[in-house]
């Protein structure tokens, strides 16, 4: 019996700007049904009052997600003092309220300086996080409070946009699993008074960045003139990688990458990922350089469709 087919095939990566008041696994599935694609996944979720870049991998571009879950982000969050709140963002209930000491930039950006660099966050009980099998947030939602253990994140730059009276905007680039509004918490209890995130954008994840986004309204314009120019708007699968240094593969060598192998490719860089090529353009996969410099396949890219080529690089 013939398996009935669901969707068409799409493969590619939107970068989407996610809108305030939806959460990410809703805004995917919007756009996986206007792309009535076959299999769409998101990489890594947004918060639902925050906004800005949600990239969302369609058909083979899924199997290259996992490398955009352990890229770094960036984001602008706009945070007030003299609140503090049980999600730590606009949201939640209001915990406590203090009143705010006077402030300047100068003092507030040297109490900044000790949260940039490696630090340690206690995961907030509102997050995906899961303990003995159930997610901290749903734990949260019946009044349960578990205990969390440190977890080490990385501040790569932490700059200070704009301070008012009791309000300060801050621009965030950080390693995977750091919690812009734990930081904003662990700031305002530095301060003294306790804060929450009001506004939180992530402006870019891996290498995708603001100015690729893609707004949800144009998403639905592009479906109602059809699913060639919903194509349009996707970037390659191979643009996951696009940081990582380009190889030409002769077809010779391809062919046994294509297998699994690993191989030797002359003048290759030294030292960690790279995004292969075949000779015809074709994107083959990620590969990683061995310690022998050999070039192993890490994740392959399979499809009857060319999706990016090494000129896209």
């Amino acid at each position: 019996m013939k398996r009935r087919f669901r969707g068409r095939e799409v493969n590619g990566v939107l970068p989407l700007d996610k809108p305030a008041g939806i959460t990410s696994n809703a805004a995917l599935q919007e756009v996986k049904q206007l792309y009535n694609a076959r299999k769409a996944g998101h990489t890594g979720s947004l918060d639902r009052t925050a906004t800005g870049l949600l990239p969302l991998c369609f058909g083979a571009a899924t199997k290259f997600s996992a490398l955009l879950l352990e890229a770094d982000k960036r984001y602008v969050a706009r945070c007030k003092l003299g609140l503090r709140t049980a999600t730590g963002d606009a949201a939640g209930e209001v915990l406590e309220m203090r009143s705010v000491p006077a402030l300047e930039r100068a003092g507030l950006d040297a109490l900044l300086a000790g949260f940039r660099g490696d630090i340690e966050q206690i995961p907030p009980m509102y997050s995906a996080l899961k303990h003995q099998g159930q997610r901290l947030y749903e734990l949260a939602y019946q009044g349960i409070e578990v205990e969390r253990s440190p977890r080490p994140v990385t501040i790569h730059e932490l700059k200070l946009m704009d301070l008012q009276a009791d309000e300060f905007e801050i621009a965030v680039w950080c390693s995977k699993g750091t919690y812009i509004r734990t930081l904003a918490e662990d700031i305002g209890a530095a301060v003294g008074c306790g804060a929450h995130v009001t506004q939180l954008r992530r402006t870019a994840a891996g290498p995708f960045l603001e100015q690729e986004m893609v707004s949800m309204a144009t998403v639905r314009a592009a479906a109602e003139q059809g699913p060639d120019a919903l194509d349009q708007l996707l970037l390659g699968t191979d643009s996951i990688l696009r940081d990582a240094p380009a190889l030409v593969l002769q077809e010779s060598v391809a062919y046994y990458f294509r297998q699994g192998q690993p191989v030797l490719v002359p003048r290759a860089p030294t030292q960690g990922k790279v995004r292969v090529y075949a000779e015809s353009g074709h994107f083959l996969g990620a590969g990683e350089v061995l310690d022998d410099g050999r070039i192993a396949p890490r994740r392959l890219f399979q499809s009857a469709t060319t999706a990016g080529t090494a000129a896209t690089g």
